[in-house]
């Protein structure tokens, strides 16, 4: 593997452990760990964006306490770094099946992070994520 196959690797694997601390349990410790403080995301479930960590969490929080989460899968991470190296942004797809207080439901999506990396680890500083559009 050579240096750029390991960086690429390090960045899926902080976003992979980043989205285990709320698709498997809610672990509001660890997943705002990866959260940087300044985070900004927009989804297509709230209107406008949704500007720090504070919000960011509390936004997650919702959805974790809300659903039951299944399944999920998250699959062709595609990694590019910019300025440097200490910028890298992340785009994947990812399906999740969940119930809310009825019957299972599931998506189909991508979403795109940009991560900052800062005192020796990457943050998570922006996400924006959508459902797969419909085929034509």
């Amino acid at each position: 593997m050579n240096a750029v196959d390991a960086s690429e690797e390090r960045v899926i694997g902080v976003v992979q452990e980043m989205n285990r601390a709320w698709t498997g349990s809610w672990d509001e410790k660890k997943f705002r760990e990866f959260i940087h403080p300044e985070a900004v995301a927009i989804v297509p479930t709230t209107g406008g964006r949704i500007e720090g960590r504070e919000r960011y969490v509390e936004s997650w929080r919702q959805f974790a306490a809300a659903a039951k989460i299944l399944a999920w899968e998250e699959t062709a991470h595609h990694v590019r770094f910019f300025c440097s190296g200490t910028c890298a942004v992340v785009t994947y797809l990812f399906s999740i099946r969940f119930a809310i207080g009825g019957p299972e439901q599931e998506m189909k999506g991508r979403d795109m992070l940009v991560l900052v990396y800062e005192q020796g680890r990457w943050l998570v500083a922006a996400d924006q994520f959508s459902p797969e559009p419909p085929a034509l």
